[in-house]
């Protein structure tokens, strides 16, 4: 049954700027979220070893395919341009995504909020998904400027040519619960020794394990913080 709000619905007080806008106020999330109907390589910083390729490709919902080229340890990675999530105690974020991968276990991918880096799998600072080539376990990390602290799981596992979904909350308080296909399956040490303390971007790619190419596809990535 569909609830009705004749009135509006808000978050603020009457009192305030968008007291009467009839929807939740805006301003007082910083969100991201590409549903990849469409794609402008200059909104993102791409790092590759070999010839890889980006473009939208025909999914229902829409889809972005990511390519590598033929030979072992060929990469892609992609970095939204502009690092605009400071992780801090006090303020909730969340990420969320839902991708596949050809080949679960002759590949390393990352996903999640990451500094920005110009050597993938070997991030100082962030809060994401991993998988290493040679197994189908799929890590959560939490880090904080690599030597000072992080904190890890196993969340799950991986299949090939599957879709998952990945996600992390951040409570403000210290807690980072994880998720797959939206089950929570458990909770990492956020506190102030592993809670990266420098600005993030949202961040994807993979690496093939193999010779022959192989592709990573996202449907959508994102990520939410409260000012």
């Amino acid at each position: 049954m569909t609830t009705r709000f004749p009135g509006g619905i808000t978050t603020v007080t009457k009192s305030s700027p968008l007291g009467m806008f009839g929807l939740p106020d805006p301003t007082e999330w910083h969100v991201f979220f590409d549903d990849f109907d469409t794609y402008t390589a200059a909104q993102w910083t791409v790092t590759e070893t070999g010839d890889g390729t980006q473009a939208l490709t025909d999914i229902d919902g829409g889809a972005l395919l990511i390519t590598t080229a033929a030979l072992d340890n060929d990469a892609v990675f992609m970095q939204k341009v502009g690092e605009s999530f400071l992780l801090a105690t006090g303020k909730k974020s969340f990420f969320k995504a839902r991708f596949k991968v050809a080949k679960s276990t002759q590949s390393d991918f990352q996903i999640g909020l990451i500094v920005t880096d110009t050597t993938p799998l070997d991030a100082t600072d962030g809060i994401y998904f991993q998988k290493d080539d040679g197994d189908q376990n799929l890590d959560i990390i939490c880090r904080k400027n690599a030597t000072t602290g992080s904190t890890t799981a196993v969340a799950g596992t991986v299949a090939d040519n599957t879709f998952l979904t990945v996600a992390w909350y951040y409570d403000g308080a210290g807690n980072l619960s994880y998720f797959v296909d939206d089950v929570k399956k458990g909770t990492l040490d956020a506190s102030s020794s592993y809670l990266p303390d420098t600005e993030l971007t949202v961040s994807f790619g993979f690496v093939n394990g193999e010779a022959g190419a192989t592709t990573l596809t996202l449907d959508y990535v994102f990520a939410a913080k409260q000012r």
